[in-house]
Protein backbone atom coordinates (compact mmCIF):
# COMPACT_ATOMS: atom_id res chain seq x y z
CA UNK A 1 0.00 0.00 0.00
CA UNK A 2 1.37 3.92 -0.63
CA UNK A 3 2.29 5.76 2.18
CA UNK A 4 1.81 9.20 2.43
CA UNK A 5 3.31 11.70 4.44
CA UNK A 6 0.21 13.73 6.26
CA UNK A 7 2.30 16.85 5.92
CA UNK A 8 2.01 16.52 2.06
CA UNK A 9 -1.04 15.39 1.82
CA UNK A 10 -4.87 15.56 3.08
CA UNK A 11 -5.89 12.72 5.23
CA UNK A 12 -9.27 12.17 2.34
CA UNK A 13 -5.65 11.51 -0.15
CA UNK A 14 -4.31 9.32 2.45
CA UNK A 15 -7.81 7.49 2.94
CA UNK A 16 -8.32 7.13 -0.44
CA UNK A 17 -4.87 5.74 -1.00
CA UNK A 18 -5.46 3.16 1.70
CA UNK A 19 -8.74 1.54 0.13
CA UNK A 20 -7.11 1.51 -3.54
CA UNK A 21 -6.12 -2.13 -3.31
CA UNK A 22 -10.04 -3.23 -2.94
CA UNK A 23 -11.32 -1.18 -6.17
CA UNK A 24 -13.60 -3.16 -6.68
CA UNK A 25 -14.96 -4.30 -3.53
CA UNK A 26 -15.86 -0.31 -2.95
CA UNK A 27 -17.41 -0.14 -6.05
CA UNK A 28 -19.52 -3.43 -5.45
CA UNK A 29 -20.37 -1.83 -1.88
CA UNK A 30 -21.61 1.98 -3.45
CA UNK A 31 -23.33 -0.08 -6.78
CA UNK A 32 -25.49 -2.17 -3.92
CA UNK A 33 -26.19 1.42 -2.09
CA UNK A 34 -27.23 2.64 -5.55
CA UNK A 35 -29.42 -0.75 -6.38
CA UNK A 36 -31.27 0.05 -3.68
CA UNK A 37 -33.41 3.16 -5.79
CA UNK A 38 -34.55 0.06 -7.92
CA UNK A 39 -36.63 -1.33 -5.10
CA UNK A 40 -37.99 1.95 -3.96
CA UNK A 41 -39.26 3.00 -7.08
CA UNK A 42 -40.74 -0.58 -7.02
CA UNK A 43 -42.48 -0.06 -3.79
CA UNK A 44 -44.20 3.57 -4.51
CA UNK A 45 -45.57 2.51 -8.23
CA UNK A 46 -47.08 -0.95 -6.53
CA UNK A 47 -48.54 0.80 -3.47
CA UNK A 48 -49.92 3.77 -5.83
CA UNK A 49 -51.01 1.62 -8.47
CA UNK A 50 -52.84 -0.49 -5.35
CA UNK A 51 -54.66 2.28 -3.99
CA UNK A 52 -56.05 3.50 -6.76
CA UNK A 53 -57.48 0.00 -7.88
CA UNK A 54 -59.43 -0.80 -4.53
CA UNK A 55 -62.16 0.65 -6.12
CA UNK A 56 -62.25 -2.26 -8.77
CA UNK A 57 -62.11 -5.10 -5.66
CA UNK A 58 -59.15 -6.68 -4.52
CA UNK A 59 -58.18 -8.90 -7.25
CA UNK A 60 -57.54 -5.75 -9.43
CA UNK A 61 -55.11 -4.23 -6.54
CA UNK A 62 -53.37 -7.93 -6.23
CA UNK A 63 -50.65 -7.70 -8.77
CA UNK A 64 -49.66 -4.09 -7.30
CA UNK A 65 -49.38 -5.13 -3.61
CA UNK A 66 -47.55 -8.35 -4.65
CA UNK A 67 -45.22 -5.99 -6.39
CA UNK A 68 -44.66 -3.62 -3.26
CA UNK A 69 -44.22 -6.84 -1.24
CA UNK A 70 -41.87 -8.03 -3.27
CA UNK A 71 -40.01 -4.40 -3.71
CA UNK A 72 -39.66 -4.38 -0.10
CA UNK A 73 -38.12 -8.27 0.28
CA UNK A 74 -35.28 -7.01 -2.56
CA UNK A 75 -34.92 -3.55 -0.93
CA UNK A 76 -34.26 -5.80 2.68
CA UNK A 77 -31.67 -8.01 0.60
CA UNK A 78 -29.82 -5.60 -0.87
CA UNK A 79 -29.16 -3.64 2.20
CA UNK A 80 -27.95 -6.67 3.85
CA UNK A 81 -25.59 -7.46 1.11
CA UNK A 82 -24.64 -3.58 0.96
CA UNK A 83 -23.87 -4.09 4.90
CA UNK A 84 -22.13 -7.79 4.24
CA UNK A 85 -19.53 -5.77 1.59
CA UNK A 86 -19.33 -2.83 3.90
CA UNK A 87 -18.07 -4.40 6.37
CA UNK A 88 -15.65 -6.94 4.76
CA UNK A 89 -14.20 -3.57 2.90
CA UNK A 90 -13.97 -2.12 6.26
CA UNK A 91 -11.90 -5.11 7.46
CA UNK A 92 -9.41 -5.95 4.67
CA UNK A 93 -8.56 -1.48 5.01
CA UNK A 94 -7.98 -2.19 8.71
CA UNK A 95 -6.11 -5.70 8.54
CA UNK A 96 -3.37 -3.90 5.90
CA UNK A 97 -2.83 -0.85 8.16
CA UNK A 98 -3.21 -2.33 11.33
CA UNK A 99 -0.25 -5.23 10.01
CA UNK A 100 2.05 -2.20 8.83
CA UNK A 101 1.85 -0.44 11.98
CA UNK A 102 2.69 -3.98 13.47
CA UNK A 103 5.93 -3.90 11.53
CA UNK A 104 6.58 -0.36 12.77
CA UNK A 105 5.86 -1.37 16.34
CA UNK A 106 8.10 -4.35 16.37
CA UNK A 107 9.92 -4.89 12.91
CA UNK A 108 11.32 -1.33 12.95
CA UNK A 109 11.38 -0.60 16.84
CA UNK A 110 9.16 2.73 16.24
CA UNK A 111 7.74 2.43 19.94
CA UNK A 112 5.52 5.38 21.46
CA UNK A 113 2.53 6.12 22.98
CA UNK A 114 0.55 7.32 19.83
CA UNK A 115 1.40 4.80 17.54
CA UNK A 116 0.17 2.97 20.33
CA UNK A 117 -3.18 4.74 20.19
CA UNK A 118 -3.45 4.52 16.56
CA UNK A 119 -2.80 1.18 16.65
CA UNK A 120 -6.14 0.41 18.38
CA UNK A 121 -8.16 3.76 18.05
CA UNK A 122 -7.13 5.11 14.71
CA UNK A 123 -7.30 1.72 12.95
CA UNK A 124 -10.76 1.32 14.60
CA UNK A 125 -12.44 4.99 13.15
CA UNK A 126 -11.44 3.42 9.53
CA UNK A 127 -14.18 1.11 10.06
CA UNK A 128 -17.36 3.40 9.78
CA UNK A 129 -15.43 5.19 7.19
CA UNK A 130 -15.23 2.19 5.06
CA UNK A 131 -17.87 0.04 6.03
CA UNK A 132 -20.73 2.57 6.03
CA UNK A 133 -19.45 6.36 4.53
CA UNK A 134 -17.57 5.54 1.33
CA UNK A 135 -20.41 3.27 -0.18
CA UNK A 136 -23.10 6.03 0.67
CA UNK A 137 -20.97 8.66 -0.74
CA UNK A 138 -21.93 7.10 -4.18
CA UNK A 139 -25.40 6.42 -3.25
CA UNK A 140 -26.20 10.40 -2.12
CA UNK A 141 -24.56 11.39 -5.09
CA UNK A 142 -26.13 9.07 -7.89
CA UNK A 143 -29.48 7.81 -5.96
CA UNK A 144 -31.30 11.14 -5.38
CA UNK A 145 -31.12 12.02 -9.21
CA UNK A 146 -32.09 8.94 -10.19
CA UNK A 147 -35.48 8.56 -8.14
CA UNK A 148 -36.19 12.70 -9.61
CA UNK A 149 -35.78 10.77 -12.54
CA UNK A 150 -38.18 8.85 -11.82
CA UNK A 151 -40.71 10.82 -10.54
CA UNK A 152 -40.47 13.45 -13.45
CA UNK A 153 -42.03 10.46 -15.27
CA UNK A 154 -45.43 11.07 -13.57
CA UNK A 155 -44.71 14.68 -12.53
CA UNK A 156 -41.85 17.17 -14.17
CA UNK A 157 -43.00 19.70 -12.01
CA UNK A 158 -42.93 17.82 -8.95
CA UNK A 159 -39.71 16.29 -9.90
CA UNK A 160 -38.21 20.19 -10.61
CA UNK A 161 -39.12 21.12 -7.24
CA UNK A 162 -37.11 18.02 -5.61
CA UNK A 163 -34.00 19.07 -7.67
CA UNK A 164 -34.26 22.81 -6.65
CA UNK A 165 -35.10 21.34 -2.94
CA UNK A 166 -31.94 19.83 -3.05
CA UNK A 167 -29.62 22.49 -3.09
CA UNK A 168 -30.22 23.37 0.90
CA UNK A 169 -30.36 20.47 1.99
CA UNK A 170 -26.63 19.79 0.76
CA UNK A 171 -25.73 23.56 2.07
CA UNK A 172 -26.74 22.30 4.94
CA UNK A 173 -24.49 19.18 5.01
CA UNK A 174 -21.32 21.12 3.76
CA UNK A 175 -21.54 23.87 6.84
CA UNK A 176 -22.31 21.18 9.14
CA UNK A 177 -19.15 18.85 8.05
CA UNK A 178 -16.95 22.00 7.93
CA UNK A 179 -17.95 22.93 11.69
CA UNK A 180 -17.60 18.71 13.09
CA UNK A 181 -14.17 18.57 10.87
CA UNK A 182 -11.68 20.65 13.10
CA UNK A 183 -13.70 19.54 16.53
CA UNK A 184 -13.27 15.82 15.53
CA UNK A 185 -9.43 16.25 15.00
CA UNK A 186 -9.28 18.15 18.44
CA UNK A 187 -11.13 15.14 19.95
CA UNK A 188 -8.86 12.35 18.36
CA UNK A 189 -5.55 14.90 19.92
CA UNK A 190 -7.48 14.87 22.93
CA UNK A 191 -7.78 10.79 23.40
CA UNK A 192 -4.20 10.53 21.78
CA UNK A 193 -2.80 12.64 25.17
CA UNK A 194 -5.00 10.80 26.99
CA UNK A 195 -3.61 7.21 26.08
CA UNK A 196 -0.10 8.27 25.71
CA UNK A 197 -0.47 9.88 29.09
CA UNK A 198 -2.20 6.70 31.44
CA UNK A 199 0.11 4.47 29.32
CA UNK A 200 3.19 6.84 29.67
CA UNK A 201 2.28 7.03 33.82
CA UNK A 202 1.85 2.90 34.22
CA UNK A 203 4.90 2.44 32.87
CA UNK A 204 6.34 4.55 35.63
CA UNK A 205 4.51 3.62 38.41
CA UNK A 206 7.32 2.10 40.55
CA UNK A 207 8.95 6.00 40.25
CA UNK A 208 5.60 7.92 40.97
CA UNK A 209 4.88 6.01 44.14
CA UNK A 210 8.81 6.31 45.07
CA UNK A 211 8.33 10.46 44.95
CA UNK A 212 5.21 10.07 46.39
CA UNK A 213 3.73 12.16 43.25
CA UNK A 214 0.18 9.92 43.00
CA UNK A 215 -2.01 13.07 43.75
CA UNK A 216 -0.18 15.00 41.38
CA UNK A 217 -0.38 12.47 38.62
CA UNK A 218 -4.33 11.73 39.28
CA UNK A 219 -5.04 15.49 38.64
CA UNK A 220 -2.83 15.41 35.61
CA UNK A 221 -5.00 12.43 33.80
CA UNK A 222 -8.31 13.64 35.51
CA UNK A 223 -7.46 16.87 33.82
CA UNK A 224 -6.94 14.93 30.53
CA UNK A 225 -10.01 12.72 30.77
CA UNK A 226 -12.02 16.35 31.00
CA UNK A 227 -10.29 17.66 27.86
CA UNK A 228 -11.43 14.64 26.39
CA UNK A 229 -14.99 14.82 27.62
CA UNK A 230 -15.45 18.29 26.64
CA UNK A 231 -14.25 17.74 22.93
CA UNK A 232 -16.42 14.78 22.40
CA UNK A 233 -19.88 16.44 24.04
CA UNK A 234 -18.66 19.62 21.16
CA UNK A 235 -18.47 16.77 18.67
CA UNK A 236 -21.79 15.14 19.44
CA UNK A 237 -23.48 18.81 19.40
CA UNK A 238 -22.62 19.56 16.47
CA UNK A 239 -23.95 16.12 15.37
CA UNK A 240 -27.11 16.76 16.50
CA UNK A 241 -27.62 20.43 15.66
CA UNK A 242 -26.83 18.99 12.25
CA UNK A 243 -28.54 16.16 12.03
CA UNK A 244 -31.82 18.50 12.83
CA UNK A 245 -31.28 21.28 10.34
CA UNK A 246 -30.98 18.19 7.57
CA UNK A 247 -34.25 16.73 9.00
CA UNK A 248 -35.73 20.13 9.11
CA UNK A 249 -35.04 20.74 5.20
CA UNK A 250 -36.33 17.13 4.63
CA UNK A 251 -39.78 17.35 5.90
CA UNK A 252 -39.81 20.70 4.38
CA UNK A 253 -39.28 19.14 0.72
CA UNK A 254 -41.38 16.36 1.21
CA UNK A 255 -44.44 19.00 2.74
CA UNK A 256 -43.91 20.67 -1.03
CA UNK A 257 -44.43 17.90 -2.85
CA UNK A 258 -47.43 16.93 -0.37
CA UNK A 259 -49.15 20.19 -0.88
CA UNK A 260 -47.93 20.80 -4.13
CA UNK A 261 -49.98 17.31 -5.14
CA UNK A 262 -53.12 17.98 -2.94
CA UNK A 263 -53.53 21.39 -4.62
CA UNK A 264 -53.20 20.16 -7.95
CA UNK A 265 -55.47 17.15 -7.59
CA UNK A 266 -58.49 19.51 -6.24
CA UNK A 267 -57.66 22.20 -9.19
CA UNK A 268 -56.76 25.09 -6.66
CA UNK A 269 -53.47 25.94 -7.54
CA UNK A 270 -53.15 29.41 -7.03
CA UNK A 271 -50.85 29.35 -10.38
CA UNK A 272 -51.57 27.62 -13.47
CA UNK A 273 -49.33 24.40 -14.39
CA UNK A 274 -48.27 22.62 -17.31
CA UNK A 275 -49.87 18.63 -15.95
CA UNK A 276 -53.23 17.51 -13.81
CA UNK A 277 -51.95 15.38 -11.91
CA UNK A 278 -54.54 11.94 -11.23
CA UNK A 279 -54.33 9.79 -8.22
CA UNK A 280 -51.86 7.32 -9.11
CA UNK A 281 -49.06 9.95 -10.28
CA UNK A 282 -49.83 12.07 -7.29
CA UNK A 283 -49.36 9.24 -4.88
CA UNK A 284 -46.39 7.87 -6.60
CA UNK A 285 -44.12 11.31 -6.62
CA UNK A 286 -45.39 11.51 -3.13
CA UNK A 287 -44.18 7.80 -1.82
CA UNK A 288 -41.11 8.84 -3.86
CA UNK A 289 -40.08 12.33 -2.23
CA UNK A 290 -38.76 10.68 1.07
CA UNK A 291 -36.78 8.58 -0.72
CA UNK A 292 -34.99 11.29 -2.47
CA UNK A 293 -33.51 12.31 0.55
CA UNK A 294 -33.05 8.96 2.56
CA UNK A 295 -29.50 8.74 0.81
CA UNK A 296 -28.12 11.75 1.62
CA UNK A 297 -29.87 11.54 5.38
CA UNK A 298 -27.83 8.24 5.71
CA UNK A 299 -25.16 9.77 4.41
CA UNK A 300 -24.96 12.80 7.05
CA UNK A 301 -25.76 9.91 9.68
CA UNK A 302 -22.49 8.56 8.66
CA UNK A 303 -20.62 11.85 8.13
CA UNK A 304 -19.28 11.36 11.96
CA UNK A 305 -17.62 8.07 10.65
CA UNK A 306 -15.56 10.32 7.82
CA UNK A 307 -14.64 12.80 10.05
CA UNK A 308 -13.21 10.38 12.68
CA UNK A 309 -11.41 8.52 9.76
CA UNK A 310 -9.81 11.79 8.68
CA UNK A 311 -8.92 12.58 12.44
CA UNK A 312 -7.01 9.68 13.19
CA UNK A 313 -5.33 9.31 9.19
CA UNK A 314 -2.32 11.68 10.64
CA UNK A 315 -1.41 9.03 13.24
CA UNK A 316 -1.88 6.04 11.09
CA UNK A 317 1.23 7.31 8.91
CA UNK A 318 4.54 6.28 9.19
CA UNK A 319 6.75 9.19 9.77
CA UNK A 320 8.82 9.93 6.60
CA UNK A 321 11.67 10.68 8.14
CA UNK A 322 11.50 6.67 9.84
CA UNK A 323 10.62 4.83 6.68
CA UNK A 324 13.66 6.74 5.08
CA UNK A 325 16.04 5.97 7.80
CA UNK A 326 14.94 2.13 8.12
CA UNK A 327 14.84 1.86 4.02
CA UNK A 328 18.35 3.27 4.47
CA UNK A 329 19.58 1.31 7.07
CA UNK A 330 18.46 -2.08 5.79
CA UNK A 331 19.62 -5.19 7.80
CA UNK A 332 23.24 -5.15 6.38
CA UNK A 333 25.93 -3.72 8.72
CA UNK A 334 26.61 0.29 7.70
CA UNK A 335 28.99 2.10 6.76
CA UNK A 336 28.96 4.92 9.54
CA UNK A 337 30.58 8.58 8.61
CA UNK A 338 31.48 11.74 10.78
CA UNK A 339 31.94 14.72 8.86
CA UNK A 340 32.59 18.13 10.68
CA UNK A 341 30.22 16.74 13.95
CA UNK A 342 29.95 19.22 16.40
CA UNK A 343 28.10 18.35 19.47
CA UNK A 344 27.12 21.06 22.29
CA UNK A 345 24.32 21.03 25.31
CA UNK A 346 22.15 24.17 26.22
CA UNK A 347 24.66 26.48 24.44
CA UNK A 348 27.67 25.18 26.22
CA UNK A 349 30.81 25.05 24.54
CA UNK A 350 30.81 22.10 22.39
CA UNK A 351 31.86 18.75 23.94
CA UNK A 352 32.85 17.82 20.31
CA UNK A 353 34.24 19.55 17.89
CA UNK A 354 35.41 19.31 13.88
CA UNK A 355 35.22 15.28 14.68
CA UNK A 356 36.03 13.41 11.53
CA UNK A 357 35.26 9.72 11.31
CA UNK A 358 34.61 6.89 8.74
CA UNK A 359 33.69 3.48 9.87
CA UNK A 360 33.42 0.83 7.14
CA UNK A 361 30.59 -1.69 7.34
CA UNK A 362 30.97 -4.28 9.97
CA UNK A 363 33.90 -3.03 11.42
CA UNK A 364 34.42 -2.76 15.45
CA UNK A 365 35.89 0.99 16.12
CA UNK A 366 37.31 1.70 19.90
CA UNK A 367 36.87 5.60 20.64
CA UNK A 368 39.53 6.16 23.85
CA UNK A 369 39.99 9.17 25.56
CA UNK A 370 40.30 10.57 28.74
CA UNK A 371 36.84 11.52 30.83
CA UNK A 372 35.11 14.18 29.38
CA UNK A 373 36.45 14.05 26.20
CA UNK A 374 32.97 13.08 24.08
CA UNK A 375 33.18 9.23 23.78
CA UNK A 376 29.80 8.80 25.56
CA UNK A 377 28.79 11.96 23.30
CA UNK A 378 28.98 10.31 19.82
CA UNK A 379 27.27 7.55 20.70
CA UNK A 380 24.42 9.39 22.17
CA UNK A 381 24.25 11.14 19.16
CA UNK A 382 23.34 8.15 17.48
CA UNK A 383 20.75 7.46 19.94
CA UNK A 384 18.96 10.72 19.57
CA UNK A 385 20.47 11.87 22.98
CA UNK A 386 22.71 14.29 22.35
CA UNK A 387 22.37 17.39 19.59
CA UNK A 388 23.84 17.48 16.33
CA UNK A 389 24.95 21.12 16.34
CA UNK A 390 27.28 21.18 13.62
CA UNK A 391 28.34 18.98 10.46
CA UNK A 392 26.84 15.64 9.03
CA UNK A 393 26.29 11.62 10.32
CA UNK A 394 26.10 9.80 7.36
CA UNK A 395 24.45 6.15 8.44
CA UNK A 396 24.25 4.20 5.18
CA UNK A 397 22.09 5.90 2.56
CA UNK A 398 20.97 7.95 5.84
CA UNK A 399 22.10 11.62 7.11
CA UNK A 400 20.85 11.88 10.70
CA UNK A 401 20.11 15.38 10.42
CA UNK A 402 17.31 14.51 7.58
CA UNK A 403 16.00 11.13 8.58
CA UNK A 404 15.84 11.96 12.10
CA UNK A 405 15.77 9.02 14.96
CA UNK A 406 17.81 5.81 14.03
CA UNK A 407 17.74 4.13 17.30
CA UNK A 408 15.12 1.23 16.21
CA UNK A 409 18.19 -0.01 14.35
CA UNK A 410 20.83 0.17 16.71
CA UNK A 411 21.56 -2.64 19.49
CA UNK A 412 22.65 -0.36 22.89
CA UNK A 413 24.47 -0.69 25.86
CA UNK A 414 24.72 1.75 28.48
CA UNK A 415 27.11 1.77 31.95
CA UNK A 416 24.24 1.38 33.72
CA UNK A 417 21.60 -0.79 31.68
CA UNK A 418 18.13 0.07 32.75
CA UNK A 419 16.42 -2.18 35.41
CA UNK A 420 12.70 -2.59 35.75
CA UNK A 421 10.85 -4.85 38.43
CA UNK A 422 9.89 -8.24 37.21
CA UNK A 423 11.87 -11.31 36.83
CA UNK A 424 15.60 -11.47 34.32
CA UNK A 425 13.94 -13.03 31.02
CA UNK A 426 11.69 -10.14 31.01
CA UNK A 427 14.63 -7.79 31.36
CA UNK A 428 16.35 -9.40 28.62
CA UNK A 429 13.24 -9.13 26.28
CA UNK A 430 12.73 -5.23 26.69
CA UNK A 431 15.28 -5.55 23.52
CA UNK A 432 12.60 -7.08 21.60
CA UNK A 433 9.46 -7.45 23.22
CA UNK A 434 8.00 -10.59 20.84
CA UNK A 435 10.82 -12.39 21.23
CA UNK A 436 10.51 -16.39 21.37
CA UNK A 437 11.42 -17.90 25.26
CA UNK A 438 13.75 -19.66 23.34
CA UNK A 439 15.59 -16.55 22.07
CA UNK A 440 15.86 -14.74 25.29
CA UNK A 441 17.11 -17.98 26.39
CA UNK A 442 19.97 -18.24 24.19
CA UNK A 443 21.08 -14.33 24.77
CA UNK A 444 21.39 -15.09 28.34
CA UNK A 445 23.46 -18.24 27.84
CA UNK A 446 25.64 -16.07 25.58
CA UNK A 447 25.92 -13.29 27.44
CA UNK A 448 27.06 -15.37 30.15
CA UNK A 449 24.09 -15.10 32.41
CA UNK A 450 23.97 -18.41 34.22
CA UNK A 451 21.07 -19.44 36.91
CA UNK A 452 17.05 -19.13 36.46
CA UNK A 453 15.82 -16.83 34.27
CA UNK A 454 12.74 -16.35 36.11
CA UNK A 455 14.65 -14.90 39.24
CA UNK A 456 12.95 -11.52 40.63
CA UNK A 457 14.36 -8.20 40.76
CA UNK A 458 13.61 -4.94 41.78
CA UNK A 459 14.03 -1.43 40.45
CA UNK A 460 16.96 -0.71 41.99
CA UNK A 461 18.79 -4.06 40.34
CA UNK A 462 18.25 -6.26 43.37
CA UNK A 463 19.54 -9.96 42.65
CA UNK A 464 22.19 -8.93 40.11
CA UNK A 465 25.83 -8.70 40.53
CA UNK A 466 28.18 -5.33 38.87
CA UNK A 467 29.08 -7.88 36.55
CA UNK A 468 25.86 -9.40 35.57
CA UNK A 469 24.41 -5.78 34.98
CA UNK A 470 27.00 -5.41 32.36
CA UNK A 471 25.71 -8.74 31.07
CA UNK A 472 21.94 -8.42 31.25
CA UNK A 473 22.86 -5.00 29.17
CA UNK A 474 24.81 -7.30 26.52
CA UNK A 475 22.01 -9.94 26.52
CA UNK A 476 19.88 -7.03 25.39
CA UNK A 477 21.90 -6.39 22.49
CA UNK A 478 22.48 -9.93 21.42
CA UNK A 479 18.85 -10.20 21.39
CA UNK A 480 17.94 -7.19 19.42
CA UNK A 481 18.05 -7.49 15.79
CA UNK A 482 19.75 -4.04 14.67
CA UNK A 483 22.40 -3.62 12.33
CA UNK A 484 24.55 -1.12 14.72
CA UNK A 485 25.97 -1.55 17.91
CA UNK A 486 26.98 0.91 20.33
CA UNK A 487 28.66 0.12 23.81
CA UNK A 488 29.55 2.30 26.33
CA UNK A 489 32.28 1.25 29.07
CA UNK A 490 31.25 -2.48 28.60
CA UNK A 491 34.34 -3.86 31.06
CA UNK A 492 34.53 -0.59 33.29
CA UNK A 493 35.16 -1.85 37.03
CA UNK A 494 35.75 -5.03 36.25
CA UNK A 495 38.63 -7.98 37.08
CA UNK A 496 40.53 -9.21 35.06
CA UNK A 497 38.93 -12.50 34.47
CA UNK A 498 35.63 -11.08 34.42
CA UNK A 499 37.18 -8.37 31.63
CA UNK A 500 38.14 -11.36 29.58
CA UNK A 501 35.52 -13.29 29.92
CA UNK A 502 33.39 -10.13 28.87
CA UNK A 503 35.02 -9.19 26.28
CA UNK A 504 34.61 -13.31 24.32
CA UNK A 505 30.73 -11.98 24.66
CA UNK A 506 31.53 -8.72 23.20
CA UNK A 507 33.23 -10.23 20.80
CA UNK A 508 30.27 -12.47 19.75
CA UNK A 509 27.61 -9.30 19.71
CA UNK A 510 30.09 -7.56 16.80
CA UNK A 511 29.97 -10.16 14.44
CA UNK A 512 28.28 -9.51 11.22
CA UNK A 513 27.75 -5.48 12.87
CA UNK A 514 28.76 -2.48 12.74
CA UNK A 515 30.24 -1.20 16.31
CA UNK A 516 31.34 1.68 17.95
CA UNK A 517 33.05 0.69 21.57
CA UNK A 518 33.61 3.85 24.39
CA UNK A 519 36.23 2.65 26.57
CA UNK A 520 39.57 3.28 28.48
CA UNK A 521 40.29 -0.14 28.55
CA UNK A 522 43.56 -1.65 26.34
CA UNK A 523 42.19 -5.30 26.52
CA UNK A 524 38.90 -4.01 24.85
CA UNK A 525 40.65 -1.72 21.92
CA UNK A 526 42.39 -4.92 21.18
CA UNK A 527 39.65 -6.32 19.90
CA UNK A 528 38.68 -3.40 17.73
CA UNK A 529 39.83 -3.15 13.92
CA UNK A 530 40.61 0.68 14.74
CA UNK A 531 41.15 2.94 17.70
CA UNK A 532 41.07 5.97 17.48
CA UNK A 533 41.50 8.22 20.35
CA UNK A 534 39.77 11.95 20.79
Amino acid sequence: MTTLSPDAVAPAAWLKAAGRPWRRLAMLAGLLTVADVAPAIGFAAGLAMAISNFGDGLAAAAPWLALAVLSLIARALIGQVAVVVGARLGRAVKTQVRGRLLADLFGRGVRSNDRLTALVEGVGALDGYFARFAPLRLAAGLSPLLLIAAAAVASPVAAGVLLFTLFPFIVGMALAGTAAAGESRRQFQALERLSGLFVDRIRTLPAILAFDAAAPTTDRIAQASNELERRTARVMRIAFLSSGVLEFFSALSVALIAVYCGFNLLRLLPFPVPEALDLPRAFFVLALAPEVYQPLRRLAAAYHDRQAAEAAAPSLVTPPSIRRSHAALGDLAPAIRFRNVAIAYDGRAPVIRDFDLDVAPGQIVALMGASGAGKSSLLHLLLGLAPLTGGEVEIGAARLSVDGDVAGRIAWASQQPVVVPGDLAHNIALADPVSCPGRVAMAARTAGLSGDLNRRIDERGGGLSGGERRRLGLARALLKRAPILLLDEPTANLDPASEQAMIAVIAKAARGRTTLIATHSAAVAALADRVVRL
